[in-house]
């Protein structure tokens, strides 16, 4: 593998860069995902089985004990009962605005590595047939070893900005 890097030449370390930032991305989020996870009809059913006996403290516990999205907009809901319902509805609009910007963070720096990775290999592509047209340029056709270089470097850097950008 790190005979086929070295081959790709020098874009392969700008490629090999987006994809640790990719990588990077990935986990984080997946780990952030697995942390806010939970089981929503359990807890919408023990919410409103605390709320229904009057126990908003209760219920601001259970909201307190299980973070996710959906547990902090319950706990504006809850917080702000005893306004008129066109202000409980707004509160929960802001608080859902609020929770928006936590579940996109880093998807802008993916999404810009996705699209960077196939031009890296795009350039790499050109710098490697530029090579090789070098070498046929030269007269030293005879050596299909530096063509086959030149080449090698085009194709692989293409395989793998696409191997990048693919699952960014």
């Amino acid at each position: 593998m790190l005979e086929l890097f070295v081959k790709g030449g020098p874009i392969m370390y700008f490629i090999l860069f987006a994809s640790l930032v990719g990588v990077v991305i990935i986990i984080e989020r997946l780990i952030f995902f697995r942390r806010i996870r939970v089981d929503e009809q359990t807890l919408i059913r023990r919410l409103k089985a605390t709320l229904e006996k009057g126990h908003a403290d209760e219920a601001l516990a259970i909201c307190e004990a299980n973070p996710s999205p959906i547990t902090n907009l319950m706990k504006v809901g809850i917080e702000n009962r005893h306004h008129p319902k066109q202000v409980i509805r707004e509160a929960i609009l802001d608080a859902a605005n609020l929770e928006i910007p936590k579940l996109e963070r880093s998807l802008s720096a993916l999404g810009t590595v996705a699209n960077l990775a196939p031009l890296l290999g795009l350039l790499g592509t050109v710098t490697g047939n530029i090579r090789s047209f070098g070498v046929i340029g030269m007269g030293i056709v005879g050596d299909p070893a530096a063509l086959a270089s030149g080449i090698a470097e085009a194709l692989l850097t293409t395989a793998f900005g696409l191997i990048v950008a693919i699952p960014a």
